[in-house]
């Protein structure tokens, strides 16, 4: 059995992983002492139950999941938080004494504290526009919808698919959808979030600019050394818009594990700079 409390991030590839330099900062920021890895699973090898036993046996305390390993981590763990539940995938599981896995999703979380901590904007009373209707969609609708907009309207290629979303997160909070061609664009949005991949290729999803307002929080959840196309893209028709990328729902969303594994929450402001900067280095 370790000493020092062992985690790690398990994917495929895995190589490429932040993971690792975040977690590394928290446990400074926070006077942690922890082990932290990247560890690839081949699931053609080892399959993914067999691998997280094997780290659990050595005394792992918890792991960060990636692709392609959600899904395996939402049916491996014995519990799960309400918030995995609905995202119907688990990006964080905790190792408890007893042996019960709890799993988690932090990724809506992650999102929606960088949005109102990080870029000061608060999602109470306004007007949301969502980009795609995939995973990273329907991992963020909960927690978004719980800080309580005044409507959300998803909009997605296959219009079906975001009317499925929308029907199934339904409740107090008006939320519609549609294709690309039918999003609703009077009064504009006061946030917009890009839940597509679009910008690893170098588009833009097909929206009219009409959707942004003067003082639209423009968010992609994709980043890198830098801004997207899709910040670009909205900068070009609204310069005076705040414009985001995912980085910061990624170190968010690793703060989010970090709290559940040590019980305390990382400030992420400056973390995000210090990734921000290595990436650009």
């Amino acid at each position: 059995m370790n000493q020092i409390d062992c985690y790690a991030v398990v994917g495929n590839p895995i190589a490429h992983s932040k993971s690792p330099q975040i977690h590394r900062l928290f446990a400074e920021q926070t006077n942690q002492e922890l082990v932290y890895e990247a560890i690839r699973i081949d699931a053609e090898k080892t399959p993914f139950n067999y691998a997280v036993r094997q780290l659990m046996a050595k005394g792992y305390k918890g792991l960060n999941v990636t692709v392609p390993f959600k899904l395996d981590a939402f049916d491996f763990a014995d519990e799960l938080t309400a918030r995995a539940q609905t995202a119907q995938a688990v990006n964080t599981l905790v190792f408890h004494d007893d042996g019960k896995v709890l799993g988690d999703n932090t990724d809506g979380i992650g999102l929606v504290n960088d949005i109102e901590l990080n870029g000061k904007r608060l999602f109470k009373n306004q007007r949301v526009l969502i980009l795609g209707a995939g995973g990273a969609v329907q991992g963020i609708l909960q927690p978004l919808l719980e800080k309580q907009p005044i409507c959300v309207h998803i909009a997605n290629r296959t219009a079906a698919k975001a009317e499925e979303l929308a029907q199934r997160f339904a409740g107090d909070i008006s939320i519609t959808a549609s294709g690309w061609e039918e999003v609703p664009l009077k009064p504009g949005y006061d946030i917009i979030i890009n839940g597509t991949s679009a910008s690893l290729e170098n588009k833009v999803p097909p929206i009219q600019e009409d959707c942004l307002k003067l003082d639209s929080l423009v968010y992609d959840m994709m980043y890198g050394a830098e801004p997207t196309v899709f910040m670009a893209w909205a900068k070009q028709h609204q310069p005076d818009c705040t414009v985001m990328d995912g980085l910061g729902m990624l170190v968010g969303q690793a703060a989010e594990a970090f709290n559940l594994w040590r019980g305390v929450r990382p400030e992420t402001a400056s973390i995000i700079q210090q990734i921000r900067d290595s990436i650009s280095a």
